[in-house]
């Protein structure tokens, strides 16, 4: 990571609450841990020596359990919370040495925040919600109600702007806190456990539309989770704190597959493994025919040397493992960046899907391409005919969406 690419940088930052920090600080540096501090001094380590980087435009997550101190770190980019040692800078500069003016000048235009419990204004419409942080920057009015429409138009409440948050779903309601804080334009967007207060099902919506407003708008986005599925999507990298410390920082994979130490192996024991893996991982390259190329000969010799062939006919894809290329039916695609889980919703009906990548087709992916990928990566490469059955058991558990039964019978077919 280049020094350009870097948007905010964590410098040993520590944040001790109670009267005697100084000694509590004395005392951590000389090696005690959270609870002798607070026995000795009767202070509560909240942040330990924390030290990392945001890059510019990434989801970078932060997440541990309750007490981990992921809800202290967050409130220290915006100083809603005063480190007591340790710098934070953004864009090269501490903002720790921001006066008074400069800090509202800050939090006004370089970051935003959206709200577990939505924090609406009730005696305000949906629009005037949403363009309150425009009009408090000075926007002229006309143009901040031109912003906001903008922003409900992106998280999908247009024609809702006159309504008021109680006549709003909760999902609805986090949707003008989000719209809220984009209407500002900072360039920092911070989440504090934001989609935790929602229905399971309205969780996964506000997941996904968070994904395809940051593909678009390319935000430098802080996001506080308790759920390692909810980082595993989300997060380009991932932070995992315990008990004020950094225990890993990382991307899903290296958390799951490379774990730094017991606790975090411990904390992705459990995981959907699928959520991890995308097609990019699994698939197989072949080769790609256009469907005047495709003759049976041609085909059957590439078939001796490839397990299966693609042939193309403008945007219609087809995969060819044996037989004339004519009687292959058409096959189903998928992005090469869709994750394994993902996949399996197709694979459990299809016998292989084109992986695209960039547009073109890259390679195919099938339900045992799939399982192998899975058991590499969690350690169980080499699996007999004996053990095969329980790690399929094992994989279909980690599924919890309404494919499961689907997903499980897609594998067993393998």
């Amino acid at each position: 990571m280049t020094v350009s690419d870097v948007k905010i940088q964590v410098d040993e930052v520590y944040k001790i609450f109670g009267s005697r920090p100084d000694d509590a600080m004395a005392a951590l540096h000389a090696g005690a841990g959270k609870a002798e501090v607070l026995k000795k001094t009767g202070c509560i380590v909240g942040l330990r020596g924390i030290d990392f980087s945001i890059r510019r435009g990434e989801t970078f997550v932060i997440m541990g359990l309750s007490g981990s101190g992921k809800s202290t770190l967050i409130r220290h980019f915006n100083r809603l919370i005063e480190p007591t040692a340790g710098r934070i800078l953004v864009d090269g500069r501490n903002i720790m040495d921001m006066n008074a003016r400069e800090l509202l000048a800050f939090r006004r235009s370089g970051i935003s925040m959206v709200f577990q419990r939505f924090g609406l204004l009730p005696h305000q419409t949906v629009l005037e919600n949403t363009i309150c942080g425009p009009i408090l920057q000075g926007v002229d009015r006309r143009e901040a109600l031109t912003r906001g429409m903008e922003q409900l138009e992106l998280v999908g409440l247009k024609g809702f702007e006159h309504r008021f948050p109680r006549q709003l779903s909760g999902g609805m309601q986090q949707r003008v806190g989000l719209a809220r804080a984009l209407a500002t334009q900072a360039d920092v967007l911070l989440m504090d456990e934001a989609f935790s207060a929602l229905d399971p099902l309205i969780k996964s919506d506000m997941q996904e539309q968070l994904k395809q407003i940051q593909a678009r708008l390319k935000k430098t986005i802080i996001f506080i989770t308790h759920d390692l599925d909810e980082a595993l999507h989300l997060g380009d990298r991932i932070a995992i704190l315990k008990d004020g410390e950094l225990r890993q920082v990382g991307t899903g994979e290296e958390i799951l597959f490379r774990p730094a130490d017991d606790y975090v192996e411990r904390f992705v024991r459990k995981v959907d493994l699928s959520r991890a893996l995308h097609a990019n991982d699994a698939f197989a390259k072949v080769p790609v025919l256009a469907q005047a190329e495709a003759t049976g000969g041609r085909a059957a010799a590439l078939l001796r040397q490839h397990p299966a062939v693609i042939v193309t006919h403008g945007t219609e894809m087809r995969v060819v493992t044996s037989g004339e290329p004519d009687s292959a039916k058409r096959a189903a695609c998928i992005d090469a960046a869709a994750t394994l889980r993902q996949s399996f919703l197709l694979l459990a009906d299809e016998d292989a899907v084109v992986v695209m990548d960039g547009g073109a087709p890259a390679g195919v992916l099938t339900r045992e391409l799939a399982f192998k990928a899975l058991c590499r990566s969690s350690g169980a490469a080499y699996l007999d005919h004996r053990q095969r059955p329980q790690v399929l058991d094992d994989v279909v558990k980690r599924s919890s969406n309404a494919a499961d039964d689907r997903l499980g019978q897609g594998l067993c077919r393998a």
